[in-house]
């Protein structure tokens, strides 16, 4: 999934311990940032999946005769010939075929691509509240208009979903940059995995109710989903600007104590602006190959899953509309309790020296390649009559890959500290590209949603996850590399080298 999770430093905070004791905690302006940072990053999955659940409803099934009997059917039994096993929606306006729907699905990430790097420049320069506000605002109208749009002409549907890629692209980057002026270093892995926490809480949100929106919404059911995301994370936008300000120096509401506790606690002048960025070094280095080729290879099922999980519920499981939704949820919900477990059992693994830093993330990686990839491909070899079989392994799958996060996500941070929210711009950068072609390649593998197709949908997934295991396997690393140290980090070391020789 699109985290970034901060490293905690073992250093001691400036001011004394009674102070700290006096600091406000869950109801001060920095957890108040991280409670509204999480339903920010609710809204930005649910505007992006929305139309996963919504298209399946808004699109014509063939064979609408024998079809619509199936339509409410809650039962487990799958009979009678594939024509007529057809789940049909009575709601469905739109004749548009598979490259059609596959091509909608694919747009928002054409836009998604460009504005990784560019946000966290933004949110450096201009500040991170005025950028995802902005970018949060333009998201809500997109999402609105959709319906009114869809009517009209299908080219116009294309063109929202792309500002919409472009709006919210800026959203990681853009929350990381605020997080480094607002999050002290001892609590930067809980203020950060709180907020971006909100990425999976908002898809099983919206998988899960857009299947019975479909169903008894108004506007002829599909409509009310996106008139529902939207019209909330327009509010949401106003709760943003009134409670959030992009430092504590800032905000009007914010305690002395608590000001002076993270003016303190940061390690440098959050005044400043980000010094020359080693890009030639970068561009050399094998722990940012080895976590880019973990990103593209991760992503590739995530964003087949997020774009293509409910059309595959729906054409080889034939599952009703309303169980598609909740459904199509469900290995999220396990997703993130794997993603926040996986952080734990990381940092207790390497705060008891059971194993280093490149040690632990490599094998939290290879797990998540690896049971996601078997599960995957086990979900192709079920068929209807065991339907529940086939949710079992999808949740998985999807589960088991969460431990992700306390792999190539936090390990950005590990190699190089200084520079994480540019080089997690420069990896997802990369790793947008899947969200592009993936629903493209889904839709041309299963040009007539059979299990077989279905199942070389899955083949490709697993073929990513080995590629992943391989370079992440020998190139990643867990210490910070030479070119992402300060120039007085350097010298220090260097002096330090020179006695140890000479004594």
């Amino acid at each position: 999934m699109d985290n970034v999770e901060d490293r905690e430093t073992p250093s001691e905070p400036f001011l004394k311990q009674s102070q700290i004791r006096d600091v406000p905690c869950c109801c001060s302006q920095r957890w108040i940032l991280a409670y509204t940072s999480f339903v920010g990053f609710f809204f930005v999955y649910s505007l992006r999946v929305n139309i996963s659940v919504a298209i399946v409803c808004m699109v014509k099934t063939p064979n609408t005769t024998t079809a619509n009997a199936f339509d409410n059917s809650s039962s487990s039994i799958c009979t009678g010939t594939a024509s007529s096993r057809q789940v049909f929606n009575e709601h469905a306006e739109f004749d548009w075929n598979k490259e059609v729907t596959s091509s909608i699905l694919a747009s928002f990430f054409y836009g998604y691509i460009i504005t990784q790097i560019p946000g966290g420049w933004l949110s450096d320069r201009f500040g991170g509240r005025y950028v995802f506000g902005i970018a949060m605002a333009i998201s809500s109208i997109c999402t609105l208009l959709t319906p009114v749009c869809a009517r009209n002409s299908v080219v116009s549907v294309y063109v929202l979903r792309v500002i919409l890629g472009l709006a919210t692209g800026v959203s990681f980057p853009c929350v990381q940059s605020m997080w480094g002026r607002w999050a002290p270093p001892l609590e930067r892995s809980k203020l950060i995995s709180v907020s971006f926490l909100g990425t999976m809480f908002g898809n099983v949100a919206t998988f899960g109710s857009s299947g019975y929106l479909c169903e008894y919404g108004f506007d002829n059911g599909w409509g009310s989903i996106f008139y529902i995301t939207g019209g909330l994370s327009a509010i949401w936008v106003v709760i943003w600007f009134v409670v959030v300000r992009d430092t504590p120096s800032e905000h009007p509401w914010i305690s002395e104590v608590e000001r002076d506790y993270i003016n303190n606690a940061i390690e440098y002048d959050t005044s400043k602006r980000t010094g020359k960025v080693p890009w030639l070094e970068m561009a050399k280095s094998p722990a940012l190959l080895a976590c880019t080729t973990a990103h593209i290879c991760n992503n590739w099922t995530n964003y087949t899953l997020l774009t293509s999980l409910p059309a595959f519920l729906k054409a080889v499981h034939k599952f009703n509309i309303k169980s598609n939704g909740l459904l199509s949820a469900l290995p999220y919900i396990c997703q993130a309790v794997s993603g926040f477990s996986s952080g734990q059992i990381a940092d207790i693994l390497r705060s008891k020296g059971v194993l280093s830093t490149t040690a632990t993330r490599r094998l939290l990686q290879i797990i998540a390649f690896s049971g996601s990839g078997i599960f995957l491909v086990a979900t192709g070899f079920t068929s209807c009559e065991h339907r529940s079989l086939a949710i079992t392994f999808l949740s998985l799958a999807v589960g088991i890959n969460g431990f992700c996060r306390a792999g190539y996500v936090v390990n950005h941070v590990d190699f190089g500290p200084k520079y994480a929210g540019v080089l997690y711009g420069i990896t997802n950068s990369f790793a947008t590209i899947p969200g592009m072609l993936a629903p493209i390649v889904a839709g041309q593998l299963t040009p007539n949603d059979t299990q077989e197709e279905w199942r070389n949908v899955f083949y490709v997934c697993a073929a990513f996850n080995v590629l992943g295991i391989l370079v992440y396997g020998c190139f990643s690393r867990g210490e910070i590399q030479e070119w992402a140290k300060d120039e007085e980090e350097i010298v220090i070391e260097k002096q330090n080298d020179n006695m140890e020789t000479k004594l």
